[in-house]
């Protein structure tokens, strides 16, 4: 695949903006959705540099990683940014794969109910994110029922091929490399692939967490542009802010 032209961004946000400006945010209720499009996403703008990097990196590369402090929105912009190709008729990926490990510091053998219901547990941020930016608490589900999103662990990725889909990593600082290169491995034709992550919320002992190593390689494609975010970039609240900033100030004391 071809680097992305920086001169698609400006068209591309143009574009987005113009359909969302048309519709607004979808209604809460009514009958369960079955097409969505552009029109149907909240307007969402950059708050923060990082931020708007973000957008201007996802629009002028086919691949992105965003990495850095937590409360940032990382996840939620990636999810809205994927959304946006996905909905997009103009676009060739159809569908949005979430990929996540569903073991972090507890084993999921501890957790009640089959491997779905245990799997669910994991999905619940997407689906509070999916209800926000469209609007409608079900938009999650109905999207999954309709095959617009896949949730995959990553204990279930190897053997497949991902074609026409916005791949959309979160969570990678608890992913072993392994995990990481069983991802990237998947990707098919006209799929592009955003990573989210902070390596300071990893579960899992230093020598096994394979973010660092991620970023390395990422450095050195040209297809990939990375996006750190650090304290300035909190948006989820003032004691979310105060209490990574603290946090910092004592490990750096």
């Amino acid at each position: 695949m071809p680097k992305r032209k920086a001169s698609r961004h400006k068209d591309d946000l143009k574009f987005l903006e113009k359909s969302l400006r048309q519709n607004g945010t979808a209604k809460r209720n009514g009958p369960k959705r079955k097409t969505w499009s552009t029109h149907d996403l909240k307007n969402i703008k950059p708050l923060t540099p990082s931020q708007e990097d973000l957008f201007h990196a996802f629009f002028t590369n086919d691949h992105v990683c965003a990495y850095g402090t937590a409360g940032t929105g990382k996840t939620y912009l990636a999810l809205y940014l994927a959304l946006s190709e996905v909905l997009n008729s103009k676009t060739p990926q159809d569908q949005l794969i979430i990929v996540r490990s569903i073991v972090p510091t507890r084993d999921i053998g501890f957790l009640p109910g089959d491997l779905n219901e245990k799997i669910s547990v994991y999905e619940s941020p997407y689906k509070d994110m999916c209800a926000e930016l469209i609007g409608r608490p079900s938009t999650y589900d109905d999207m999954k029922q309709a095959g617009i999103i896949r949730f995959m662990p990553t204990s279930y990725v190897r053997g497949l091929t991902w074609e026409d889909a916005m791949v959309v990593v979160d969570e990678c600082q608890n992913m072993t490399f392994h995990e990481i290169n069983s991802i990237v491995t998947r990707l098919g034709h006209n799929s592009r692939i955003i990573f989210t992550g902070d390596t300071n919320q990893t579960d899992l002992r230093p020598v096994e967490c394979g973010m660092e190593k991620l970023l390395q390689v990422v450095g050195n494609i040209q297809t990939f542009e990375k996006i750190e975010f650090n304290h300035h970039d909190i948006v989820r609240s003032e004691i979310v802010k105060s209490w990574i900033m603290a946090t910092e100030e004592l490990a750096a004391a």
